[in-house]
């Protein structure tokens, strides 16, 4: 198994920036594809961004595309979310993930086994 610990948020101003960390216990980080989901009051807990298992490929929600940045380093055991130019609608939970989602099931948040506690980003106007 591997425990997943995110951190790095904070409260910011819109248009800052924020990196999250997602440190991993164990040797076996490299045997995971990782992603970043956020939950908001209210709503359901949403994809932000995924990284495979070597981190040769990463996909974006249209929504975060050409602003936050997904990786990783696998002989740190941390995967990283670099988040740029926010906005009041990035305020959520942003938790990390890590499994072995099936192909194009990457945004589904039934295709990972661990979870972090989520750490809060908040961004005001």
């Amino acid at each position: 198994q591997v425990q997943l610990v995110e951190s790095g948020g904070g409260l910011v101003q819109t248009g800052d920036s924020l990196r999250l960390s997602c440190a991993a216990s164990g040797r076996t980080f490299s045997s995971y594809d990782m992603a970043w989901f956020r939950q908001a009051p209210g709503k359901e807990r949403a994809f932000v961004a995924f990284i495979s298992r070597t981190g040769s490929s990463a996909y974006y929600a249209d929504s975060v595309k050409g602003r936050f940045t997904i990786s990783r380093d696998n002989a740190k055991n941390t995967v990283y979310l670099q988040m740029n130019s926010l906005k009041p609608e990035d305020t959520a939970v942003y938790y990390c993930a890590a499994g072995g989602p099936a192909n194009q099931m990457f945004g589904s948040v039934y295709e990972y086994d661990y979870w972090g506690q989520g750490t809060q980003v908040t961004v005001s106007s």
